[in-house]
């Protein structure tokens, strides 16, 4: 067994044990809480249930062996990237997940091929494959309790699975946060469409697909009652703005999205979320762009594993690329265009593995480090596995490796190579929300 491999299954066997660890303590918990607190509101048990239904979900998409996982994304990079197998003419698919489905002129009358198209730790996610259209007409978002047939937040709250898109170019003005139920895909294709004034979250959730969509400009809100599913209507606390927040939930897709300019993060994942893809999407203008784990007191997320592939980290980011907790981390043939303080960074002995990034760091000298261990000595971040490779460092940008020896053998547990950090520029190119015509290619 390889150097690598053996340090990262000594961490993945810790943390399955602290995995377990937490699941007693948080069983205990609840069973004490139960027992004592006689004051929980009836919104508070509508959502301690949910969030066990989720906890149950969320360690069935865990993947033992995260190695193995990151390996098939890989070498699906690589048979998709070879010469004879691009598209050719006016369409060119450059990575896996867009030759899947975008070279193809029926994608309109096809729609729900899209959910076959999936890679990485959030392969599985169907979305609403398994239900009807839904075709939002109307952009208003005026009623948080009864929602308007037709609008984007009574699609959302429905219990049953749906592929929801959209009748025209519009922008739809959130008043409140839009709370997203399983089984769903938000598909902009076909429209320009702009998700803008509040979050969306995806709160003890599974298989949820948002596609092609800008979203942007979101903000706090105080809360209030709040309609979250067809059956159920509760009072919401303040919501922090992010762009996308993701809260025990599993099977996710963010894929072609653009985001910039929220209040608080871009998109922030925690609470034992797993099984997640965030590709395609080009994000600018902010500050906090990825937070994954929002506590170092939040040990369940152990479990979290997160893809993050042919992205375009572009003007006016300065951290959080992402920020990382505790789980397990692939960052793969991503373009780092742009950053002020540093790109990749995490606490809580997370594992992340860069492959096939292209950083270019700033001109500050004192911002040339891809990497940043928040709040953590090196005598306890030493065995932590962060590695590079493949990667393109430019401007004097370095990646500050650590988990012992980076000599590596090939064998069935180490690591197949990325796409080199060289195609970055080929691999991303269509980042962001494409402008997508009936009976064309996207």
């Amino acid at each position: 067994m390889s150097t690598m491999a053996a340090v990262i299954l000594r961490s993945r066997r810790r943390h399955h044990l602290s995995v377990l660890f937490c699941a007693v303590v948080l069983a205990a918990a609840a069973q004490a809480s139960s027992s004592n607190n006689n004051n929980v509101t009836s919104d508070e048990v509508y959502w301690a249930e949910r969030a066990e239904a989720a906890r149950s979900r969320n360690r069935a998409a865990y993947v033992s062996d995260p190695v193995a996982a990151m390996n098939r994304f890989n070498a699906d990079v690589l048979r998709a990237t070879t010469r004879r197998a691009l598209a050719s003419g006016p369409c060119m698919a450059t990575n896996p997940i867009d030759r899947c489905w975008r070279c193809r002129s029926d994608w309109a009358a096809d729609r729900k091929r899209l959910a076959r198209c999936a890679r990485g730790f959030g392969h599985r996610t169907t979305g609403g494959a398994a239900g009807k259209l839904y075709v939002v007409t109307d952009p208003s978002d005026d009623e948080m309790i009864v929602p308007r047939k037709g609008t984007l937040r009574h699609a959302v709250i429905q219990d049953r699975p749906l592929w929801i898109v959209f009748a025209r170019d519009m922008v739809i003005r959130l008043r409140q946060e839009l709370i997203v139920t399983s089984d769903k895909t938000i598909d902009g294709r076909g429209a320009q469409v702009h998700v803008v004034g509040a979050q969306v979250t995806l709160q003890s959730v599974h298989d949820v697909i948002l596609h092609n969509l800008h979203i942007h400009d979101a903000v706090a809100h105080s809360g209030g009652m709040i309609r979250d599913s067809k059956r159920h209507t509760g009072m919401r606390t303040r919501s922090d703005g992010d762009g996308i927040s993701v809260l025990s939930s599993s099977n996710v897709w963010i894929d072609h999205v653009s985001m910039s300019r929220c209040a608080d993060g871009l998109i922030d994942v925690v609470n034992g979320s797993t099984a997640i893809t965030v590709s395609n999407s080009h994000f600018t203008h902010h500050d906090h762009v990825m937070l994954f784990g929002a506590s170092n007191d939040n040990p369940q997320d152990e479990v979290m594993q997160i893809t993050v592939a042919f992205n375009h980290f572009g003007r006016g980011l300065v951290q959080r690329m992402p920020r990382c907790r505790y789980g397990f981390f692939h960052v793969v043939n991503n373009d780092y265009t742009h950053w002020i303080m540093y790109a990749i960074g995490g606490n809580k002995n997370p594992t992340i593995i860069s492959q096939g990034n292209r950083f270019i760091a700033p001109d500050d000298p004192n911002a040339k480090e891809v990497t940043k261990r928040e709040y953590t000595a090196y005598k306890d971040y030493k065995e932590w596995v962060w590695k590079s490779q493949g990667d393109v460092m430019m401007n004097g940008a370095f990646f500050n490796e650590s988990g012992g020896q980076n000599e590596r053998k090939y064998d069935e547990l180490d690591f197949i190579p990325a796409k080199h950090g060289r195609y970055v520029g080929q691999l991303t190119r269509f980042a962001g929300p494409l402008k997508c015509i009936v009976g064309q290619p996207c």
